[in-house]
């Protein structure tokens, strides 16, 4: 039968490691788009539904609980996700940027544990469904859930028509449990997707480090520059068709991410002022990397901010504190433990 048992928000440590699954990460990764023929090991499980937009730690906290209630039911972990998400066709000015894209927010719930991820195509039909055919023809027909966990404020139907509480009575009416999960707290605040976007949208990628369960990954496509920066003794590549939120104005220490493998790197969000140039650009130095990257995919890990954009005097000013920034980012990514997936493609 249902349970309606609420765990209290939690204050959490900010050095908490999340890393919850019991398999070696992407051993298993299972990203589904359509629940048309959907296996039998993935039916009859625990079921969480939401946009998990970033993955952060208090994603890993109901994942957690996701994980116990499968072994409990003795079935897969399944969080059913969306694609895009609903705000985009429903209210698209109103759409916030995306933290992670589909096949990332995957991997990042992999590491986590889940059995599989599933990205339901949104659309008309899907946003038409009432609370109750939304539960009866996904969770039921094609999940054939046997539990489920959710936060405390999961709207879900026609308008947001369904929440909590009509999850649980739908839940008991068909004899499955449900869990809800508290928001966890991290420096007095909640944690939620909204505040990372904020701290990462004011260049706080520090504070976006503790609330996420890795640090925040951009991706992009590497394009031909004013080739400046080989100039001055720091080639740089420049990358476009950025898809997700781009952090504030800035110099970072990063890892860079290629098709090769994994690169310390540090990272110019912004304008040249330097040199005249007010146009924001994302330019990547990989410290210790030696031949060309144009027109291949990047990604890009910020690990920390190291200081503000800002005009130098002259050239030589600016190449002394690029070779600061440089070994700052050096020293930065040393420290940093390696990502399991550390190479483009």
């Amino acid at each position: 039968m249902a349970s309606g048992g609420r765990q209290p928000p939690e204050e959490t440590d900010v050095n908490t490691e999340y890393s919850v699954g019991s398999r070696p990460p992407l051993a298993d990764m299972r990203l589904l788009r359509s629940l048309d023929n959907l296996p039998a090991d993935l039916r009859r499980g625990a079921v969480t539904i939401g946009n998990f937009d970033g993955v952060h730690r208090g994603h890993a906290r109901i994942v957690e609980c996701l994980l116990a209630r499968a072994r409990d039911v003795g079935g897969p972990a399944i969080v059913f996700t969306f694609d895009p998400h609903p705000v985009r066709l429903l209210r698209p000015e109103a759409a916030p940027p995306p933290l992670t894209w589909t096949d990332r927010k995957a991997h990042l719930l992999d590491e986590l544990g889940v059995t599989a991820v599933i990205a339901y195509p949104t659309d008309e039909a899907l946003l038409a469904l009432t609370p109750a055919e939304f539960y009866d023809r996904i969770v039921r027909e094609r999940l054939a859930a046997r539990a489920m966990v959710e936060g405390p404020n999961f709207f879900f139907g026609h308008n947001r028509a369904g929440n909590i509480e009509v999850l649980g009575q739908l839940c008991q009416a068909a004899g499955v449990s449900l869990e809800i999960v508290q928001p966890l707290i991290v420096g007095g605040q909640y944690v939620s997707s909204s505040r990372v976007r904020e701290a990462i949208a004011a260049g706080d990628v520090d504070l976006a480090r503790q609330l996420l369960t890795r640090p925040y990954r951009i991706r992009g496509m590497i394009t031909h520059g004013a080739g400046r920066g080989i100039k001055i003794g720091f080639p740089t590549a420049n990358v476009s068709a950025i898809d997700t939120l781009l952090p504030g104005q800035g110099v970072y220490a990063a890892s860079a991410i290629t098709q090769a493998g994994a690169w310390p790197a540090a990272v110019n969000v912004g304008p040249n002022p330097t040199f005249g140039e007010h146009a924001l650009k994302v330019e990547v130095h990989l410290i210790g990397f030696a031949g060309s990257l144009y027109g291949q995919p990047l990604e890009v890990d910020f690990l920390a901010r190291l200081r503000s954009i800002q005009p130098f005097p002259s050239v030589e000013a600016l190449k002394t504190q690029l070779t600061h920034d440089v070994a700052a980012a050096r020293r930065i990514a040393a420290n940093e433990p390696a990502d399991d997936e550390d190479s483009v493609g």
